[in-house]
């Protein structure tokens, strides 16, 4: 390749750039527009450097935590709370994340060596893009939840950055409930100052989708993959105002079914190496690609993890949270005190199947760690 005499240079990126970029970000525009006052440089450098959530969010914008920095209050419930909520967060990374990340790559890997000497069959291309799908949520909620505990510790309450997404349905919906942080951001401080939807001229309100959209695919990285994938996701929701979807649709199985196979399908984008792999992907996923559609590997790879399978599909809807409430909402009753006796043993047992994983298992670092 010509370079005219320029020699490429590789430079290694601070870890979660993009994340502690943005709450700088949204410090200095809101003492611009005068919402939050000019702090003590020492309040800053907290907000900014605070260790918990600074390498991948959530992203907390400043006039959420002032009051915090300022007033801080810690005690035992709040640390018993944060040490609880940590464990979660480990154990959904260490247990679950990793399970399938084991899956994903290794499919995504034998996608990239080609029809004629690898054939990816039907089933499974979709083992595998299921199984990302799952991967990428609870790595990256397990991360949210690990930095929302060592928040609470240390006396900081976080804003909760995902709500079940694989619930939803609808594309908006789904971003209401993804990273639920990051879209709160694009909202306040690239689509509100556009002028939003309420404007009178229904093509600003296109261009302002239009932008966010393009600026949130290259957030996540300088590939054509998450520009494409990005832009796909304002194609869909574009569609969804104009058509007034999900208003006009009845039925609930058809919009989560509709959500759930964009979401997936948008993934794979995600995942892929550059926009061929994907495209040779969902050829093998529609068995288009002379791949045919059995496979033994998939089955074998399914029945050495359908219990994380299973357990993954179960925790991704409010399964947890359900029982949670049903088991608390008499305190005085004797399966509430029950529970409290059985919760902490059963985090403590956790916490420690989570250390021998960790210490028989191989090293997997945070998705998004990489933006």
């Amino acid at each position: 390749m010509e370079t005219f005499g320029l020699v490429p240079v590789s430079l290694p990126l601070p870890i979660g750039i993009s994340f502690f970029t943005f709450q700088a970000m949204s410090y200095v525009v809101d003492v611009y527009r005068g919402t939050v006052k000019a702090e003590n440089p020492f309040y800053v450098g907290l907000y900014i450097a605070f260790f918990p959530q600074l390498i991948a969010g959530p992203i907390i914008q400043y006039n959420t935590i002032a009051e915090q920095i300022r007033h801080r209050k810690s005690n035992f419930n709040m640390f018993s709370m944060g040490i609880s909520r940590f464990t979660v967060g480990l154990a959904k990374k260490i247990l679950l994340s990793n399970a399938f990340a084991g899956m994903a790559d290794n499919i995504f890997r034998w996608s990239m060596i080609g029809t004629e000497r690898m054939a990816v069959p039907v089933m499974l291309a979709w083992l595998g893009s299921i199984s990302y799908s799952l991967q990428i949520y609870y790595d990256f909620s397990a991360y949210s939840d690990m930095a929302i505990g060592l928040g609470l510790c240390f006396g900081f309450k976080f804003p909760e950055n995902f709500n079940y997404p694989y619930i939803a349905e609808s594309i908006s919906d789904f971003w209401k409930r993804w990273h639920i942080s990051l879209t709160d951001w694009f909202r306040e401080y690239v689509y509100f100052p556009l002028g939003g939807s309420r404007v009178k001229n229904q093509d600003f309100m296109v261009r302002n989708m239009l932008v966010v959209w393009l600026l949130t695919g290259i957030w996540h990285g300088a590939n054509w993959t998450f520009i494409f994938w990005g832009l796909m996701y304002f194609v869909f929701q574009l569609a969804e105002r104009f058509f007034e979807y999900p208003k006009k649709m009845k039925s609930k199985f058809v919009k989560h079914f509709y959500t759930l196979m964009v979401v997936n399908a948008l993934w794979v984008v995600f995942r892929a190496d550059n926009l061929y792999q994907a495209g040779r992907f969902f050829m093998n996923m529609l068995g288009v690609n002379n791949n045919g559609f059995y496979s033994d590997l998939a089955v074998m790879m399914i029945r050495e993890n359908i219990v994380f399978l299973v357990l993954g599909i179960l925790f991704s809807i409010p399964i947890a949270r359900n029982m949670n409430e049903i088991l608390y909402k008499n305190p005085k009753s004797a399966v509430s005190r029950l529970g409290t006796i059985v919760y902490p043993i059963g985090l403590m047992a956790l916490l420690v199947v989570c250390v021998a994983y960790m210490a028989s298992g191989t090293y997997n670092p945070f998705i998004y760690f990489n933006f």
